[in-house]
């Protein structure tokens, strides 16, 4: 991954300001925990910060041109590592955890720092998170440990205590709609911004880097599916077995994110509050207080958010999400 795409996302400028004073300072932390939703760019921070630090330049950092970035460019640098799941792993080995600490323990090619960057850090295994555990208490001199993990991440507050910790926020939707208009060829005849994108938006949560990857297109003929879907459930008129496969081999991950925003919306809707134009925000009242089809919204917003945390373990998610469906008929009713 290129460095230098982190510089064309601008939600990404103060974290960068921030990181940058810190280096200048003196008071770059050892371990450094990126919390962050998909699609946020929190992986180009993060290859940005390595190349930060190892930039062999003086002013600007990075530079881009001097050796350790080239090597970073071509993804060869000795002094960086990357550990990531591997293809089809559901969890992050504790022989991945090792091989980076060893990395990490020798000396520095270049006589610089040495970087070490885990993608998806709440894919640990409890054996990996404890090796790793050693390194975060007594890191080497010259070493910086990053750490990407979603918000609603499940690492131990043994490690997450030992980081600095630095949350990505998404843009607000006019900036992103703007970002996306300015990086991809979809507008409308008269020149203005496709409206489309404020649905993908929606869907990716947010997140710029997500929409864009969506087929606007595509975005309104899920939208158009998930609603007639959602009629049919509301009147028993579709088995549930069968339309739980049916999302399973189209989408999944995308329409639960629209159920999830679905959801929200009629939540919003029934409490007589603004309806929120990206993704399900939490919202969050006394169960006494309200009323049972409120309630029936509300565990269902549970489940479907439930759903998506695990989806990369290894539950049956044909099952579980039959179970979603069937548990939510009282909140689909009309």
């Amino acid at each position: 991954m290129d460095f230098l795409s982190a510089d064309s996302l601008p939600w990404l400028h103060g974290a960068q300001q921030r990181l940058r004073a810190a280096l200048a300072a003196g008071r770059l932390p050892h371990s450094l925990l990126l919390l962050s939703a998909p699609g946020l760019g929190a992986e180009q921070l993060a290859s940005w910060t390595a190349a930060l630090v190892l930039c062999e330049s003086q002013d600007p950092r990075p530079c881009g041109v001097c050796p350790s970035c080239r090597l970073l460019r071509a993804d060869s640098h000795p002094d960086a590592h990357v550990t990531r799941l591997e293809e089809d792993a559901q969890q992050i080995k504790v022989e991945q955890v090792r091989d980076l600490i060893e990395s990490l323990t020798l000396k520095s090619y270049r006589g610089g720092y040495k970087v070490g960057i885990i993608e998806g850090a709440e894919a640990l295994n409890v054996n990996g998170a404890n090796a790793f555990l050693k390194t975060l208490e007594e890191p080497t001199a010259n070493t910086v440990l990053i750490m990407i993990a979603r918000p609603s991440h499940r690492l131990p507050a043994t490690i997450a205590s030992r980081c600095l910790r630095l949350a990505l926020q998404p843009p607000s939707t006019a900036d992103a709609v703007a970002w996306l208009v300015a990086h991809s060829q979809i507008t409308s005849t008269a020149g203005t911004a496709d409206p489309r994108w404020e649905a993908a938006l929606a869907l990716a949560g947010g997140a710029p880097l997500l929409a864009l990857e969506l087929d606007t297109a595509g975005v309104a003929a899920l939208d158009q599916d998930m609603r007639e879907s959602l009629r049919q459930l509301a009147d028993a008129s579709v088995d549930v077995t069968l339309l739980a496969d049916r999302w399973m081999k189209s989408n999944p991950a995308w329409r639960l994110a629209w159920l999830e925003n679905w959801i929200t919306q009629r939540v919003h809707a029934a409490l007589g509050t603004q309806v929120s134009g990206q993704s399900a925000e939490p919202v969050r009242l006394p169960a006494a207080l309200l009323k049972a089809k409120i309630r029936a919204l509300f565990e269902l917003l549970d489940a479907a958010r439930d759903l998506r945390r695990l989806a990369s373990t290894g539950m049956n998610h044909q099952l579980a999400l039959e179970a979603l469906l069937v548990g939510g008929r009282t909140a689909l009713a009309k």
